[in-house]
């Protein structure tokens, strides 16, 4: 199997059903919003998204990663919401979206 690399372009996997239930729950407005991220985000190379100071790209310590996943992380997809997520090879694995910054880190 071949290596993920940093300048290769983020690829989004949105079919998590719990995301999918947190994304579908949301206001338009605030859909729309995540939606503008999910546009930037595919336009991303991965090294761009771990630096980008809007996106805010940070390891959750405080939760234990199910088997198989290195890390969670998690990334900030509107001003209010941070959504979890994790990299499996090219693609980012979105788990959820959290109600508000701290239950992102599991927090609450």
């Amino acid at each position: 199997m071949a290596k993920a690399s940093t300048d290769t372009l983020v690829r989004l996997d949105l079919n998590n059903p719990v995301f999918q239930d947190n994304l579908l729950a949301l206001e338009k407005q605030e859909r729309n919003a995540i939606l503008d991220t999910f546009n930037k985000l595919r336009k991303l190379a991965w090294n761009q998204l771990y630096r980008d100071p809007g996106l805010k790209w940070e390891k959750i310590v405080s939760v234990k990663p199910p088997q198989g996943i290195d890390a969670i992380y998690s990334l900030r997809i509107t001003r209010s919401r941070r959504a979890t997520a994790y990299r499996q090879q090219d693609f980012l694995r979105l788990l959820t979206i959290s109600p508000d910054h701290d239950s992102a880190y599991g927090k609450k």
